[in-house]
């Protein structure tokens, strides 16, 4: 096998630093005006994109590093009782690696089922189950969350159990439920109205 000569330059275009990272509610909330608190209803209090594949227009488009299709690579980031809702990634499996802290994680059609993962459990959750991820601990705690994504998906379509949609748009109209709509986050109680 002959490696490949990769140079400095080309590497550091494959390095994702922490302190660099911008989490994606603050390039949502700059594209579409949806207020960050809005956001807070459909995430925890931050989500890093690490690596996203080329041409990627869903929530982790502004990851640093642009890899191939079919996986996105984020950290979600909770403080103590923060989650994201009970939602659907549609058509990818979601893979949950805890960090640091303890994370319960639900799924089924109401969260009636759960496991806790403490540091460097891990779990895998297939496309087309609702599931939720909550941080139990009394620290901020991480997630390292992969989603494999089958090819010439270019967005990773989220649908949200329905009571998420209708306490967003009761609180800030349906123009921010649309506005989330267009970077991926759906909502069960208004596909049907779509």
């Amino acid at each position: 096998m002959t490696s490949i000569d990769i140079s400095p330059e080309d590497m550091t275009k494959r390095i994702a630093r922490f302190k660099d990272l911008k989490p994606y509610k603050e390039s949502i909330m700059e594209s579409t005006g949806v207020p960050a608190e809005a956001i807070g209803f459909v995430s925890p209090k931050a989500v890093y994109p690490i690596m996203s594949p080329e041409g990627w227009t869903g929530r982790s488009a502004v990851a640093p590093i642009k890899g191939r299709d079919g996986l996105t690579v984020v950290i979600a980031e909770c403080l103590p009782g923060d989650k994201p809702g009970l939602h659907s990634h549609a058509k990818t499996v979601e893979n949950f690696l805890c960090l640091n802290g303890r994370f319960r994680i639900s799924w089924g059609e109401d969260g009636e089922n759960s496991t806790e993962l403490e540091p460097l459990d891990f779990i895998s959750v297939p496309a087309g189950v609702y599931r939720d991820f909550e941080n139990i601990s009394d620290e901020t705690a991480r997630l390292l969350v992969t989603i494999q994504i089958p090819e010439g998906d270019p967005r990773d379509e989220v649908v949200f159990h329905p009571h998420v949609g209708k306490a967003i748009a009761d609180k800030f109209g349906e123009k921010t439920v649309d506005a989330m709509g267009s970077v991926g986050f759906k909502f069960a109680d208004r596909m049907a109205d779509k």
